[in-house]
């Protein structure tokens, strides 16, 4: 079944904690952090304190996107934050590819504070890299907006990117995650194309319509 997971970029910070409440109620698989340092991304966005409020407040998993510059500093202290007498082994932990010069060791770090570690390729990166870290992780990141901010349009040309990735992970156990303008007018174009879980910021949380409903709309669009 194929996975959604509400970015919690999108949401309503005033009232954070019922909105994550209210996505898990409306049937999100996990909920996604966007992680930001203003350095590798142009925006600053949060940090553990955020994660620790709201990890106890859900029971679906934790999807931690860092997007960062040295992430092997803040991965322990993000990892403490959701482990919070919750079950942490199907919450994950991503890094990008483009800010790790020893990616194995930061993966396998990653693994060994008991959580599933990811890996991230932003749009203009090769998929080169995915091809050697197959044994290393249980999901990549396709960035199909550059990142940095939420509600960005979907970039047409990583559709083949998609299906690079899907052909390369082959019938490994590695999810494919989408990232960024994923709509309900083309959630099934992406599933199509290998996605086994999208990301949606602003088409869960900025819509006109509740939260629950719009999780809704985008699970029955990739039904059809």
């Amino acid at each position: 079944m194929i996975k959604i997971a509400p970015s919690i970029l999108s949401a309503d910070f005033s009232k954070l904690g019922e909105e994550v409440q209210r996505a898990e109620r409306g049937g999100a698989d996990l909920i996604h952090v966007d992680v930001m340092d203003g350095h590798f991304v142009p925006n600053i966005t949060i940090g553990p304190l955020v994660t620790k409020a709201i990890a106890p407040l859900v029971t679906i998993p934790m999807d931690i996107h860092l997007m960062i510059e040295n992430p092997r500093l803040y991965i322990k202290d993000f990892v403490e934050s959701i482990d919070v007498g919750r079950d942490i082994s199907k919450d994950c932990v991503s890094v990008h590819v483009e800010t790790c010069s020893h990616l194995h060791r930061v993966l396998k770090e990653i693994k060994e504070y008991g959580v599933r570690p990811g890996v991230a390729f932003n749009p203009g990166t090769p998929l080169e890299h995915l091809r050697y870290l197959l044994d290393d992780i249980e999901l990549v990141i396709i960035m199909t907006v550059n990142p940095g901010f939420g509600g960005q349009s979907f970039i047409e040309g990583m559709i083949p990117k998609i299906k690079r990735a899907r052909e390369i992970v082959g019938d490994k156990n590695i999810e494919i995650l989408v990232d960024g303008g994923v709509t309900v007018a083309n959630a099934n174009k992406i599933v199509d194309a290998g996605a086994t879980i999208l990301v949606a910021g602003s088409a869960v949380f900025n819509e006109k319509d509740s939260i629950e409903n719009n999780i809704k709309k985008i699970r029955e669009a990739v039904m059809k």
